[in-house]
């Protein structure tokens, strides 16, 4: 049988020639079809086709992928395209129904579509919140099949098309550099929160909360790592105590879950967080919130705490119990170790689970 020709499309800025760690997932997936990437980016290899990044980099590249796409179903022909989000699949509809509207198209949901308007990036961007969400939910309903990464945006899927996903699975991650033998949870009571410091990661309920604890328990200590449009509360917090950082590489960021006792994860919305399966390789619980598909990983009181989400009390009261109840966080932690192989894919596992996604529609 014919190796299918796959275009996959996304938001994705890629350097080449990629790392180590990107290449076994674009090797694993080029073994089983003929694949071409149209993502954003700089660098060469003949599997990509790279916008390079410009002055308004997110409005100009959406719209000009309906034309990059339209190019690519003319010179490479593919039977099928793969959008990273409905976003990238909005663009990919428009371009396969002018040129060549057999082609077949799969769109991924990682997470709520609805967000990336309202909670993420300028305020701005809830002026187009309802077109938004039309333009996306007709791509989901439009393509000829969904991938979703959790039971949560299973359940986004199910309801903007009456039916269940093609599949339901992880995207592969290299987590090597957190698969090293555990250390045992540290004594000294400090938290951790990894990520993009945007609303709906629900930063600034993590400050109003970390006053809270610091107030009650000076000894407390936080170490926050990541940057975004709320950089300006990591600024507030690190001139009252808190550690912060902009970025880490994953070997330090695994030595920072390793001097943690726990993982603080207060988003308002997640798909299925990568962050708490490396917290969980470390052998550390997260602290989250009861939302988007945060529950799908995080089990309360088993391998960590959940709250509800927005609200700074509760928050404050779940890091105070992980911080300082005694041997509560090796017991989570020690469950969340345990967990952590539901979650775990190689290269090729992952592989063919694309495959037949896209062998479904042929």
């Amino acid at each position: 049988m014919r190796r299918p020709r796959v275009l996959f499309v996304g938001r994705t800025r890629y350097r080449l020639p990629l790392p180590e760690s990107l290449a076994r997932k674009w090797d694993a997936l080029s073994e089983r079809m003929d694949l071409r990437v149209l993502a954003s980016g700089a660098g060469r290899d003949p599997r990509f086709h790279l916008i390079a990044p410009r002055h308004l980099d997110g409005p100009r590249f959406y719209a000009s992928l309906p034309f990059e796409i339209v190019r690519e179903l003319r010179d490479f022909h593919p039977d099928a395209i793969v959008a990273e989000s409905p976003y990238e699949a909005v663009a990919a509809e428009l371009a396969r129904r002018r040129v060549r509207p057999r082609v077949r198209l799969v769109v991924e949901v990682h997470g709520d579509w609805h967000t990336s308007t309202r909670l993420y990036g300028s305020r701005l961007r809830a002026g187009i919140a309802p077109l938004g969400d039309q333009l996306a939910g007709w791509a989901v309903r439009s393509a000829d099949a969904q991938r979703a990464v959790s039971a949560f945006t299973a359940s986004l899927v199910a309801r903007a098309t009456g039916h269940e996903p093609a599949g339901v699975f992880t995207t592969y991650s290299d987590l090597g550099s957190f698969s090293d033998p555990m250390v045992p949870v540290p004594l000294e009571p400090r938290a951790l929160y990894v990520g993009v410091l945007e609303r709906y990661k629900n930063v600034d309920v993590l400050a109003s909360a970390w006053r809270v604890v610091a107030a009650r328990r000076p000894e407390a200590q936080l170490h926050l790592v990541g940057m975004g449009t709320q950089t300006h509360v990591a600024e507030t917090l690190a001139r009252e105590g808190v550690r912060w950082e902009r970025r880490l590489e994953p070997a330090a960021l695994a030595g920072a879950l390793d001097a943690s006792r726990a993982l603080l994860l207060p988003s308002a919305s997640e798909g299925l967080p990568r962050v708490a399966i490396e917290s969980f390789l470390r052998g550390r619980a997260v602290v989250g919130a009861r939302a988007g598909g945060i529950p799908d990983i995080v089990e309360d009181e088993h391998n960590g705490l959940l709250v509800p989400p927005g609200e700074p009390d509760a928050l404050a009261a779940a890091i105070e119990r992980v911080l300082f109840e005694r041997g509560l966080a090796e017991r989570l932690g020690a469950a969340a170790h345990e967990s952590a192989g539901r979650w775990l894919s190689t290269p090729d596992e992952y592989a063919d689970r694309v495959l037949r996604v896209v062998e479904s529609v042929l």
